[in-house]
Order: C-alpha cells, then sequence, then structure tokens
C-alpha cells in the first residue's frame, strides 16, 4: 500500500508540474518532458476530451456501471493513456471505460500516462490499443483494421506486424464488411457470431444474403447448417443423367403420328434410357374419354 500511495503522491506532483505555465510541455524534447511523459500522472477528468477516433461505439451501461463500482472501492488501477494538446488540455487514446466510469461516480482526477502524439500517430494508438481488447465486436474490429488500412496508409502486410495478427485473419474480419449493414448490425447486437458471417459473407448478392440471414435467425440455424445453406445457394443442382434430353429414335416418331392421327390428339411418349417408355393419351371431357375408349376397344 506504501508504494501506491507513493505512486499517487509522485502522480500528484506532476500534476502540479504541468499546471504551471513555465513548464508547459508540447513536444518530448521540451524541459521536463522526460518527468511527465511515460509516467503516471493524476490528470483533473475536466481537462480531458473523448478521442474522435475511438474505434468503440457500444458501452454497456450495466457494465460500466459494474466498472465504476469497482473503481470506488479500489480505485482507478489501470491508468488511461492520454496526448497532451494544449496547456492543461488533453485527449483519451485509450481507456474510455475507466474515464466514463469515474465520471460517473464523480472523480475529479484520474491516473493517466501522458503522450506526445499527432493526429495520425494518435489515431493508430487508439485504434491498436483498442483491436487488442477482448470486447470489441467483430464489425468494431473489421472497421478498426480498416480505417488502419485507409487513415494510415498501412498494408495488410504491415497492419499484420502492427497488431500481431495473421494476415488471414485480419482479412477475414475486413470481409465481413461486405455484409448487409443489416447484418453487421445482427452481428454487433450478437443475434449472428463472426462464424456465420464468414459464411454469409460468400453469398455476392445483398438481397440473397439478408434471405439467407432471415432463416438463421427464425431457424436458430448454427455455422455448420449456415454454411451448408450457402453452399447450397450457391451450387444449384445441376441436372442429371435422367433429366437430359434423350433423342427420340425414327420409328416411335412415325408411330406417334400414326397413334396421334387415329386418337385425334397429340400423343406424347416419354423415353428412359434403357429403351422403355410411356406413351400418353390426353382427353379433354367425359365424351372425349369415352370416344378415345371405344377406339382402344375397337382395336383389340
Amino acid at each position: 500500500m506504501a508504494k501506491a500511495t507513493k505512486k499517487q503522491a509522485l502522480g500528484r506532483g506532476l500534476s502540479a508540474l504541468l499546471k504551471d505555465p513555465d513548464n508547459d510541455i508540447n513536444t518530448a524534447q521540451d524541459k521536463n518532458a522526460d518527468k511527465v511523459v511515460g509516467n503516471i500522472v493524476e490528470l483533473d477528468i475536466d481537462s480531458i476530451e473523448v478521442n474522435p477516433f475511438q474505434p468503440r461505439t457500444n458501452f454497456n451501461e450495466e457494465s460500466l456501471r459494474e466498472l465504476a463500482s469497482s473503481i470506488r472501492e479500489l480505485g482507478v488501477i489501470q491508468p488511461i493513456t492520454v496526448r497532451k494538446l494544449a496547456f492543461n488540455k488533453y485527449q483519451l487514446v485509450s481507456g474510455e471505460r475507466r474515464f466514463r466510469a469515474s465520471k460517473l461516480i464523480g472523480l475529479e482526477t484520474i491516473p493517466s500516462y501522458i503522450r506526445i502524439a499527432n493526429d495520425q500517430e494518435s489515431l493508430e494508438m487508439a485504434l491498436v490499443e483498442n483491436i487488442q481488447r477482448q470486447d470489441l465486436d467483430p464489425i468494431e474490429i473489421a472497421l478498426s483494421y480498416q480505417r488502419l488500412i485507409d487513415e494510415i496508409n498501412l498494408t495488410q502486410e504491415q497492419l499484420s506486424d502492427r497488431v500481431g495478427k495473421k494476415r488471414s485473419t485480419i482479412a477475414n474480419y475486413l470481409r465481413l464488411l461486405k455484409l448487409d449493414p443489416i447484418i453487421q448490425t445482427g452481428m454487433r447486437d450478437g443475434f449472428i457470431s463472426m462464424g456465420h458471417g464468414r459464411a454469409m459473407v460468400n453469398i455476392e448478392s445483398q438481397i440473397d444474403q439478408l434471405e439467407v440471414y432471415e432463416k438463421v435467425i427464425s431457424n436458430k440455424l448454427s455455422v455448420r447448417a449456415t454454411e451448408q445453406l450457402v453452399k447450397n445457394l450457391n451450387s444449384p443442382k445441376s441436372p442429371t443423367n435422367e433429366d437430359s434430353p434423350i433423342e427420340v429414335p425414327k420409328y416411335i416418331k412415325k408411330g406417334i403420328k400414326d397413334f396421334s392421327e387415329y386418337f385425334g390428339h397429340k400423343i406424347d411418349v416419354k423415353l428412359a434410357k434403357n429403351g422403355s417408355g410411356k406413351i400418353t393419351i390426353p382427353f379433354h371431357s367425359e365424351e372425349d374419354f369415352n370416344r378415345i375408349k371405344k377406339l382402344v376397344q375397337r382395336a383389340k
């Protein structure tokens, strides 16, 4: 406990140093920068603004209240990370849940690591820091990867090195962004898993995606069942040999003509591969049926 108290006292001392305009720090080369940057400093919560680059958009209120209760009892165990904007003004880089929970219970200060970073570095730090979290949903992770690629100009290979993930893993997350927004929302809300999404992303048409999504939800299909459903959709049943047309022999063609003339109707013949077949004689009324019947009886 004595060690923790000493750290807190040191943080308050550094906080006082930062409030002195003569010791304002804007770069890592400024006077006293080595005393502050990278150390734990107790900062006024009101001097910290939320990071606009924060990739996370969903914060569970019940989870926040539980964290706030823990902070009330034990304090903020893991400091947040901020970057310096101006004199006594900071921007959150990571730790927004701790920041929100601390504000929820009315804390006036919060332990913080101070970084000196430009907007691009701040974005990268925030995205990479948040990607490492376990409670981000797959779409939040995919959006974070996409922002690192688009706004930091990273290749998938470079991104793989930064976040410590295989390139194939990153590619699988990015492909989720091809899903219809309704399906993406369903994944974020926990109605379907990433496995379901990975199966449905193989469907090119978003209309077909939504039809499959509705079946998955209504029938509570497993990932494996969803994969099979998508496979069936993408591989329509090819015609079997039995369905392929069979060339009609000449003797049957001549016989059909004779039958048709005799019965006064177009006679249909269906053939099988083994040479057998069926002759179908149509009729249009009871009177027509009886007429055909008499013709058959007459032919005996």
